[in-house]
């Protein structure tokens, strides 16, 4: 049977405290369940150990049948290794440990420290495993996956492909394997619209049981079955979409907070009546019996312990206050960068809410460093409007200014203020993290912190290349109510469509060069999903 149980499960890194404890759950057969949870909780971890990269420090936890995991990192971590190393490592176990025997004897055997025998056994072995097989499903899933032809796995290298290539062909050999069970940790990530709307397709229609690590909302809408949350150093379960989740939770928090109450409420009923019979039998013995049942009955209840509190949120404010400016923020006239895309003349005024969309390799980003200036050499003319202060958001959290500093010092340098600097580092969820420098925080806390320091610094126009890739999902709905109350202009590269759909409206880069306009969300999407039409969607949306 294909289902996952865990049973207390509970991990402290070297060194540290309990990560999590007493997680427990399970997902039946044929079912796609998600890990939520804030920044740091665990979630990836848990799909570690059940993938039997780490061990667990107490608990168990079994899953039936063969099992295929994804990292999050997949592909990005050695550019340098062939596509063949990178398949390799999502293979089923026997073929992995064949696939890295294989690679490591054929590389002795170019190196001279092995006279060819070796490397003969291990292809043998690869091939009675089935491992000819599995290369028939590497080239079936490059063919769909990867834009230019795939001749040789063993020699084409990892940096050819872009990042959503990496992730795509990946993700397209697992989804076809008929594996019994996928691990899957952030399947979303580097991935543009249009491969996310194909991820969910193929998600809904995969008979594996799958659980998996996300923080992209609309796709946690469209096809988990099941979620798992991780807070409190526990776990709970919500069995049904993540559409509903929001309300399951506030509602379980109501009642955790009801059932609390009502516990207090008895344990000092039934400890007064304790001390009540304690009085009388201290002035007749014949109510001691009585009194000794009473604090029997008190201290049980006590031994049994409250229920659980309702878990505290992270309480992250962003306040971006913003400023005015002209009524023209950015004129763009005959605008190209790199040759990436046609040139094209647009404005933006001052409020306005910009996305620019499209698919991954289009020049979006290449677009917003040219108007932050990080790039000097495009075709056209960029002018900003009188009153205006840009602050830019970068997608990888690049900031050298950064490295080696701790995030008080960071913090301070905006606000010159002790107490002002740990309030305003409180109110981002990172307090704890004061004296940590900024290369050592999690992908959530920079862009955390980055966003903090837009905040501090009072820009007026702000450029966000991917803001949400790496926030968990308190943080965006946080960043995402900040820009709604925002004084200024906003211009957003992202893939995040909950995110999104709070903006006015779009320019799209296709794969062709050209740079469309499109009023609103709902355009934007249907563009996105069918590219050739863009014009008659203008059309239609212009009509109506």
């Amino acid at each position: 049977m294909s289902s996952i149980v865990v049973s207390e499960l509970e991990y402290a890194p070297p060194g540290a405290d309990s990560l999590f404890f007493d997680v427990g759950f399970g997902v039946s057969p044929g079912e796609h369940a998600a890990i939520v949870g804030a920044n740091g909780v665990g979630k990836s971890t848990i799909l570690r150990i059940l993938s039997g990269q780490l061990q667990a420090d107490e608990g168990e936890y079994a899953l039936g049948g063969n099992v295929l995991t994804m990292t999050q990192d997949v592909g990005m971590s050695r550019p340098t290794d062939t596509l063949r190393d990178m398949l390799i490592e999502v293979a089923p176990a026997a073929l992995r440990d064949a696939g890295r025997a294989m690679v490591a004897a054929e590389k002795a055997m170019y190196d001279g420290t092995d006279d060819g025998m070796l490397y003969a056994e291990t292809l043998t072995h690869w091939g009675d495993l089935g491992g000819y097989e599995l290369e028939a499903q590497w080239a079936a899933a490059a063919r769909r996956s990867v834009k230019t032809p795939v001749e040789d796995f063993h020699t084409r290298l990892v940096s050819e492909l872009s990042g959503g290539e990496r992730k795509r062909l990946v993700l397209d050999l697992l989804l076809t394997s008929n594996a019994d069970i996928l691990l899957l940790d952030e399947p979303d990530n580097y991935l543009d619209i249009p491969t996310r709307m194909w991820l969910e397709e193929q998600i809904k229609a995969c008979k594996s049981t799958i659980l998996m690590v996300s923080h992209d909302r609309t796709l946690l809408e469209r096809v988990a079955t099941k979620i798992v949350v991780i807070e409190g150093s526990g776990a709970w379960v919500h069995g049904g979409s993540y559409a509903t989740f929001p309300e399951a939770r506030a509602r379980r928090q109501e009642l955790l907070g009801d059932a609390l109450k009502r516990w207090n409420d008895e344990e000092r009923r039934l400890f007064q009546h304790m001390k009540i019979m304690k009085q009388r039998a201290a002035q007749n013995f014949k109510n001691a019996t009585k009194a000794n049942a009473a604090e029997t009955r008190w201290e049980k209840f006590v031994a049994i312990g409250p229920p659980p509190p309702p878990v505290p949120g992270q309480n992250i404010y962003v306040n971006l206050r913003g400023a005015d400016s002209a009524r023209r923020v950015i004129q763009m006239l005959g605008v190209s960068v790199n040759d990436l895309f046609l040139p094209f003349s647009d404005e933006v005024h001052y409020g306005e809410r910009v996305g620019l969309i499209g698919p991954n390799g289009t020049g979006k980003s290449h677009l917003l460093r040219a108007l932050d200036g990080t790039i000097g050499h495009y075709e056209g003319t960029i002018g900003f409007g009188p009153r205006t202060s840009v602050g830019t958001f970068t997608q990888i959290n690049d900031r050298p200014d950064f490295i080696g500093r701790q995030c008080f010092d960071i913090v301070r340098d905006r606000v010159f203020d002790d107490e002002k600097s740990m309030k305003a580092l409180a109110r981002y969820g990172l307090a704890f993290n004061a004296k940590q420098e900024f290369e050592t925080l999690s992908g959530g806390q920079k862009a955390r912190l980055e966003i903090l320091c837009l905040e501090l610094e009072g820009h007026n126009v702000l450029l966000l290349d991917e803001p949400t890739d790496n926030l968990d999902i308190e943080s965006s709905e946080a960043l995402e109510r900040a820009l709604d109350g925002f004084q200024g202009t906003v211009l957003a590269v992202s893939h995040d469509r909950t995110f999104l759909a709070r903006l006015d409206r779009f320019l799209m880069i296709n794969d062709d060069g050209e740079v469309f306009s499109l009023p609103d969300y709902e355009v934007a999407m249907a563009a996105l999903a069918n590219p050739a039409a863009v014009g008659k969607l203008r059309l239609a949306k212009v009509l109506t």
